[in-house]
């Protein structure tokens, strides 16, 4: 999509015009931001093979820095490449026009591209949302009943998606929502929590002396209280973006 994006600025067909800030946006950024933050999910399978993690930090930030430049680029190239009036919120549906994309099977394969994606993760998550739901309820020596095992924990973990599914086609909306409610908790507030407990742990068990040769540069307890700042203003913006988006209607 970059390429082809740069190709048609490179033509002088592109129709982007945006303008250097654009305020209103910002309410919604803040969403957008927690659920683009989703790429710190590969950092484990990133981290785990490397057997001497002497440089490890630097190639996480690295993996951060390469990260925020394909993002960067993705993003620029879009908005520069199509009218921001046509410029679709699944931005692969922008490449099924004749006019922007001349070879079919690449028109075809950017459309459904998405649903590629889905269909290989949403089992996955799937099965997982639901071994969590069976760990939550677990009783110490029990088994649910066939009913509650087959029925109900796979109803509670398709049906919320489904529905939404079937009620919404603003992504828009969606991604910010999703980014600033459940993304907060996920990616914020528990990591966060996680971390403040896990130190004071360490310290229990290994004694304040104890020294740590692959300690983080944000060990300072400031970086968390950060982290739970900067979470609960992505709850404010985006709830305060709905209220103000639904008061206009």
């Amino acid at each position: 999509m970059i390429i082809l994006a740069l190709i048609r600025i490179s033509r002088g067909q592109a129709e982007g015009h945006p303008s250097m800030a654009q305020l209103s946006g910002i309410r919604n950024l803040f969403g957008v931001c927690v659920y683009s933050f989703m790429c710190q999910h590969s950092l484990p399978s990133l981290v785990t093979p490397i057997s001497k993690k002497r440089h490890v930090n630097k190639l996480v930030l690295l993996d951060y820095v390469l990260i925020l430049a394909f993002y960067s680029l993705l993003s620029f190239t879009a908005i520069y490449c199509f009218r921001n009036s046509t410029l679709m919120d699944m931005y692969t549906l922008n490449f099924t026009n004749c006019d922007v994309v001349s070879l079919a099977f690449i028109r075809y394969f950017l459309g459904l591209f998405p649903v590629f994606t889905i269909s290989t993760n949403f089992p996955i998550i799937a099965v997982t949302l639901r071994n969590n739901w069976k760990t939550l309820f677990h009783r110490e020596g029990g088994t649910y009943p066939w009913l509650v095992d087959r029925i109900v924990f796979p109803a509670i973990t398709l049906v919320p998606p489904v529905l939404v599914a079937f009620c919404t086609h603003d992504l828009e909306s969606l991604v910010g929502i999703t980014g600033a409610y459940a993304g907060n908790g996920i990616q914020y507030l528990i990591p966060a929590c996680l971390a403040y407990c896990s130190r004071k742990d360490t310290q229990l068990v290994f004694g304040s002396g104890t020294v740590n040769k692959h300690l983080s540069p944000f060990r300072h307890t400031f970086w968390i209280v950060f982290v739970l700042i900067w979470g609960f203003s992505c709850f404010v913006f985006v709830t305060a973006n709905i209220v103000l988006s639904e008061a206009k209607l």
